[in-house]
């Protein structure tokens, strides 16, 4: 037990250094602003990702669930800028479509 206690103390230690040491000694200082662009871009491309290797990778029988959901969350992610509400609606309709169609 106290080895696992150990190794977990450590992995959380490499893991939170390299994320906090940024945001104190970056949180003050200007961006350029088509860096900055970019890296607000990144969760949206990370879900896309994740989405579409998840429909590439879906059995038959989900993929128009997966296809009805993805589209779902891009339309929403479009339109209103708000990652949370696309992922919610794109799971919520996929589930419908899944249990009930």
């Amino acid at each position: 037990m106290k080895t696992y206690l150990s190794i977990t103390m450590g992995m959380m230690l490499v893991t939170y250094i390299p994320r906090v040491f940024p945001l104190l000694f970056l949180s003050n200082k200007k961006m350029n602003p088509k860096l900055e662009r970019f890296l607000k871009l990144i969760p949206y491309t990370s879900l896309s990702i994740l989405i579409i290797r998840g429909i590439l990778t879906s059995q038959v029988s989900l993929i128009p669930a997966a296809i009805i959901g993805i589209g779902a969350a891009g339309f929403l992610s479009y339109r209103f800028n708000n990652l949370v509400l696309s992922v919610f609606v794109g799971i919520i309709l996929s589930y419908l479509v899944i249990n009930f169609l």
